[in-house]
């Protein structure tokens, strides 16, 4: 069965649709001639970024034994200059507080989720390179050193 989305115009820049049962409404900022009722529409692509390989990897997690206490992820993208405004690139950052002998483990999960499950992630690679890092218990870690 084919995606597929509705979104219906409410007034100015401000629409609206409905996903798996949840209104999401969309807007651009008053300085840009709308109301700012919503996010913007290209930022929700980070959205689905970081929620896609977040889906992926807190299971993952679960599934591996990893002893985690929090996960956030942080997307950046750097952008064209001209217009239109496009993604140039992606920068995917883990942060997880969790028991440093499960690094190996954590790596595996989001190198998986990076490489494999993620299909937010392979598509963005479409349209431009998507890294990502990973801190753990604040200290970056060395993803050169880590097995394959």
């Amino acid at each position: 069965m084919p995606a597929q989305i509705t979104l219906k115009w409410k007034k100015d820049t401000t629409f609206e649709t409905e996903l798996n049962g949840h209104p999401i409404t969309i807007d651009t900022s008053v300085e840009n001639g709308g109301n700012d009722e919503g996010p913007r529409p290209k930022a929700l692509m980070l959205v689905a970024l970081a929620g896609c390989t977040g889906m992926d990897v807190a299971p993952l997690f679960r599934k591996m034994r990893v002893r985690f206490d929090s996960l956030s992820i942080h997307v950046a993208a750097e952008t064209s200059d001209g217009i239109p405004m496009v993604y140039t690139s992606f920068l995917v950052t883990y942060h997880v507080t969790a028991n440093p002998d499960d690094q190996a483990r954590i790596v595996k999960a989001v190198r998986l989720s990076q490489e494999k499950y993620c299909g937010v992630t392979l598509m963005m690679k479409k349209i431009a390179p998507v890294s990502w890092q990973i801190f753990l218990n604040n200290t970056l870690l060395n993803l050169n050193d880590q097995n394959k």
